[in-house]
């Protein structure tokens, strides 16, 4: 009984920690995104948009590498000799590849399809951010070159009542 509450445990709190480190990740990418996404902003050009995205999904490769190191330093200190085994299987599990070469101890195995799991909800909230991004900078787009033939048609109206 006693393994199982140390492993859950363990489990709880590197759990939050990977929540927290997502959370604080997107709040900051939320500030850094917001005055480029701004409504009244003028278009974005395609490359100032594209640079956006690159950064943004750089950042969040780089969050996602702080989780793994998160779950890799936990291994590490309790079940693995070397840091690279400890990050090659927080990795795997992670992005669920889990080739199975190497394993934890018999006492902390569950912990590697929990972080398969969080790794799968971390990358969701990753994608579906990218998402809203994306969709947000096509609806701009989409608005801004529909506005020029609006004022096109306005004038056509004002010169076919003025030539009434």
């Amino acid at each position: 009984m006693s393994s199982f509450v140390r492993e859950a445990s363990a489990a709880v709190f590197l759990v939050m920690l990977t929540l927290c480190l997502q959370c604080a990740g997107m709040a900051a990418l939320i500030s850094f995104a917001k005055p480029s996404l701004a409504p009244d902003d003028l278009r974005l050009a395609p490359i100032r948009s594209a640079l956006l995205m690159v950064r943004l999904m750089t950042a969040f490769i780089v969050l996602h590498i702080f989780e793994i190191l998160l779950w890799a330093a936990f291994y590490r200190w309790l079940c693995f000799p070397l840091w690279e085994s400890a990050f090659y299987f927080s990795t795997s599990s992670y992005a669920t590849v889990g080739y199975g070469d190497i394993v934890l101890p018999q006492m902390w195995r569950t912990l590697g399809p929990l972080e398969s799991i969080i790794g799968v909800l971390m990358c969701g909230l990753s994608a579906s951010f990218l998402f809203a991004i994306v969709s947000r900078l096509v609806d701009r787009e989409t608005k801004l070159s529909r506005e020029p033939s609006k004022a096109h048609s306005a004038y056509m109206a004002d010169e076919t009542i003025s030539s009434i």
